[in-house]
């Protein structure tokens, strides 16, 4: 008879992670959890979308996220370039989330809201370990974990989540990883103090600003005196701007789209530009025998409509359910994990279409417009609020949104739609 440590083990305390760990532990099983930083530590991703409640309430963090008083969001408002055009996006016009309202967090304090609760709900937490490695055989899984260099330690499982992140434990170590060439760009980004919220009654939405290049900025306030402020752009322009400190790259960037030079000419920069590889990626299985992946293990997209943290609890979720059920079965072979798979899948393209769409000019030209179709543009807010599964409906919809990108893309005919003269509900301080 095989002799366990634990019954699962998650290398990864990130959102997918903990998510993953704390469902395992609610469902009454032995779980032990490897995370390579000691928390709090800072993390990129800082806007969440509305389904994150349901998340947070199966998690039992509702209420310590109402308590941490982030910054309310409800939406985003979208600028072109030159701020003569933009128009907002309204989740509570979205019929099908249950709470329309989320946040902006300090993902340094939101990952430890979730980390603290695996802990509280029995987890055994291991901060400061990084996985070495692992594998697996008919009976079980085994890691390797090291606390510091050179002093290697094994756990035996009968199962683990790889949520790693980009790191991609088990992704790598089969060669799972494809990578979206459409979607090969660089986030440039750093923390500012003194940059205006918005006018109005919704001072914390998320800023999307078009940059003419088919890059893009953020502006995300994530605490009452500071705003998250960054850039995406595509490999090939990053590799032209590169010249130069990150601190330069991003003043640059700044300089050369007049609505963040206006917005930013008395901010101060409070934390080290950051550059990251923004390259999207996803997996060609997202499951195997005694092993799944969650989160941005599996796959990452382009963080534009912000659905990184949305996909990682999600899945966490999903793949502590299919673990249980493993479990219940006693039979962790991949073939019982096919389910899981094709939802991820079917998820990440879901949102995928979306971001293609994104970098393209025909989809910011209906996307920017200041009076789209209500019902196909309602459609479209849906998804990006994170209901990538929606109804029947709602996707008929937002067929129909795509069908006209195609045919503004080879006729021509969305410019009339595009009104460039409506900017003043939307104004930059």
């Amino acid at each position: 008879m095989t002799t366990y440590d634990f019954d699962f083990a998650v290398a990864g305390g990130g959102p997918a992670g903990s998510s993953a760990a704390i469902t395992l532990a609610q469902r009454g099983h032995r779980v032990v959890l490897f995370e390579r930083d000691t928390f709090p530590r800072f993390h990129i991703g800082e806007s969440l979308l509305s389904t994150a409640n349901d998340a947070f309430a199966l998690l039992g963090v509702a209420d310590k996220m109402e308590a941490a008083h982030f910054p309310p969001k409800w939406g985003a408002r979208l600028f072109t370039h030159d701020g003569e055009a933009g128009r907002g996006v309204d989740f509570s016009e979205v019929t099908e989330v249950a709470r329309p309202l989320t946040y902006q967090v300090s993902r340094a304090e939101f990952d430890n809201i979730l980390l603290t609760r695996a802990k509280e709900v029995g987890v055994d937490v291991r901060e400061g370990c990084r996985v070495m490695g692992c594998d697996f055989a008919a009976d079980g899984a085994t890691l390797e974990f090291a606390r510091q260099p050179g002093a290697n330690e094994r756990v035996r499982v009968r199962a683990v989540v790889d949520a790693t992140g980009r790191e991609g434990l088990i992704a790598r170590k089969y060669k799972l990883r494809t990578d979206e060439p459409r979607l090969a760009n660089i986030a440039v980004f750093s923390h500012f103090k003194n940059v205006p919220r918005l006018a109005g009654d919704r001072p914390d939405d998320i800023r999307l600003v078009a940059r003419n290049d088919s890059g893009w900025f953020w502006l995300i306030p994530i605490s009452a005196e500071l705003m998250s402020v960054g850039v995406v752009l595509p490999k090939k322009l990053f590799l032209q701007l590169r010249e130069g400190t990150p601190e330069e790259m991003l003043e640059r960037a700044i300089a050369d789209t007049p609505v963040l030079a206006d917005l930013m000419r008395n901010a101060t920069r409070e934390w080290p530009v950051r550059v990251e590889k923004d390259f999207s990626y996803s997996a060609s299985a997202y499951a195997g025998d005694r092993w799944i992946l969650a989160g941005d293990a599996g796959s990452f997209l382009d963080p534009v409509f912000s659905t990184g943290v949305s996909i990682a609890m999600e899945s966490g979720i999903e793949a502590a359910g299919e673990l249980d059920r493993a479990l219940a079965r006693d039979d962790f072979r991949a073939r019982n994990f096919a389910a899981f798979s094709k939802r991820q899948r079917k998820r990440f393209l879901a949102f995928r279409r979306f971001v293609v769409g994104f970098y393209t000019p025909e989809f910011r030209d209906l996307f920017f417009s200041q009076d789209p179709p209500k019902l196909i543009f309602r459609a479209v807010v849906t998804v990006l609020a994170g209901r990538w599964n929606a109804s029947l409906w709602t996707r008929t919809l937002n067929r129909m949104f795509f069908a006209m990108v195609a045919m503004h893309k080879r006729f021509n005919i969305g410019r009339a739609m595009f009104r460039r003269d409506s900017a003043a509900g939307y104004p930059v301080d």
